[in-house]
């Protein structure tokens, strides 16, 4: 359960983000009191107007940039938070729980931020848990999570409700032979490596049901061993029904789909973020974990014949600018906004949505102009010019292109007939 916040607020009504934040953000205590005194002063703004609007925003380049706050991000989020119109915070960004980016966020712009509005890459991963239409339910299955520092991710999906998680410094720590040019990492990968649940199959003695299996793999975050996540995610998607140390007798059978190819229940393979480059500290940018699918599928491709012999490497794709994980935001925004509003929520649908971002047009821009949403809203992109983006034709247009967040947020409360506050 989620950390409580108390508050002596006497007879008035403490604002949205502090009854949200008591139930969703796990062990937050605000750590300046002038947030306290904020919320106070904000809970006595009322909302005569219903907005059926709402705002998405990228984080690097449109609130932050190299780890500080842009000089108008706070005036802009406070101004939203006051007057009550819902937002998100929509990031390619991973590799930690939402409440610790929340955390760091909230510290960085000196203003209180709702975890159940930060969405990550691998954020919609948490509806997994449970399954979906798609997916079966796999909170007590056996997952493979690859990427990130350490085993953060593995304790972020632990946090998301999956039960039985490995990474792949457990499976090298426990079997150094199944990839041979990775023993100059053997300490690091002992550090935080964990007993496997079961034994690899093994050929010789051969006890199928009592093996490893492994029931879907996730790529949350960049991987730092490419060579050893490699082969291990090539190991699963070769295998029979998921079982290291198998392979399956349908691989290259031309009377089947793919050629046989992941038609033996193979663990689904899931994406959570397509950049293949990003703005590090470095002056040029640097490969993300498009990388390093990029990289694996060319792999797939020398082992199966790819295309040329009508295969393909069966995946799912998360983060923007994929539907996926737009429709997983506009979800959490409309299931969100009677919380934000009130009840009068219902009374006005959410009929736009204007998504701000500055970084990556390809994925914050183009995901904005081709999602088509279920719910009937208008997606809008707008592009700063505060991130890396400074001026010619963009691959991906936007609706608007102003300078910085501030001005984003004016544009489009004039664009939904609301007056746009003073600069």
């Amino acid at each position: 359960m989620a950390g409580t916040l108390r508050y002596t607020s006497g007879s008035i009504r403490l604002p949205w983000f502090i009854s949200k934040l008591s139930c969703s953000y796990q062990g937050y205590k605000p750590r300046h009191i002038k947030y306290r005194r904020w919320f106070i002063a904000a809970s006595d703004v009322s909302v005569s107007k219903v907005p059926d609007f709402a705002f998405a925003f990228d984080i690097d380049g449109v609130l932050i940039r190299s780890s500080k706050p842009l000089p108008r991000a706070t005036k802009a989020l406070k101004y939203l938070q006051v007057h009550r119109i819902p937002f998100i915070l929509l990031t390619n960004g991973g590799g930690k729980h939402e409440s610790e980016r929340v955390s760091e966020l909230s510290e960085r712009l000196k203003i209180p931020l709702d975890p159940g509005l930060f969405i990550q890459s691998h954020t919609p991963f948490a509806e997994l848990v449970h399954g979906n239409e798609t997916q079966q339910a796999l909170k007590d299955k056996c997952i493979l999570v690859s990427g990130g520092d350490g085993d953060k991710c593995r304790r972020v999906a632990e946090k998301y409700g999956f039960a039985n998680v490995i990474t792949p410094a457990d499976i090298i720590n426990a079997y150094p032979t199944i990839w041979p040019f990775s023993q100059h990492f053997a300490s690091y990968y002992a550090s935080f490596a964990r007993p496997l649940p079961k034994a690899l199959y093994d050929p010789e003695h051969p006890d199928l049901p009592n093996s490893l299996k492994i029931d879907a793999v996730f790529i949350f975050h960049d991987p730092r061993d490419w060579a050893l996540d490699t082969q291990l995610i090539l190991d699963l998607l070769l295998s029979h029904r998921g079982y290291l140390g198998t392979h399956s007798s349908l691989n290259n059978d031309p009377t089947l789909p793919n050629r046989g190819y992941q038609q033996d229940r193979q663990p689904p393979l899931y994406f959570s973020n397509p950049d293949l480059l990003w703005a590090a500290a470095y002056h040029l940018p640097r490969l993300g974990q498009g990388g390093f699918r990029e990289a694996f599928e060319g792999v797939w491709r020398a082992i199966t014949g790819g295309e040329e012999k009508g295969i393909s490497l069966q995946k799912r794709m998360c983060g923007k600018p994929y539907e996926i994980t737009f429709a997983f935001a506009e979800k959490k925004l409309e299931s969100h906004r009677p919380h934000i509003i009130g009840p009068t929520a219902t009374t006005q649908k959410l009929k736009r949505v204007y998504m701000i971002g500055a970084d990556n047009p390809e994925s914050d821009i183009r995901g904005a102009n081709q999602y088509a949403s279920p719910q009937g809203s208008e997606w809008q992109s707008v592009l700063v010019r505060s991130g890396v983006y400074s001026g010619g034709e963009p691959i991906w247009k936007p609706t608007a292109c102003v300078e910085d967040v501030w001005d984003a947020v004016q544009w489009g409360l004039k664009s939904s007939g609301w007056r746009p506050p003073e600069s």
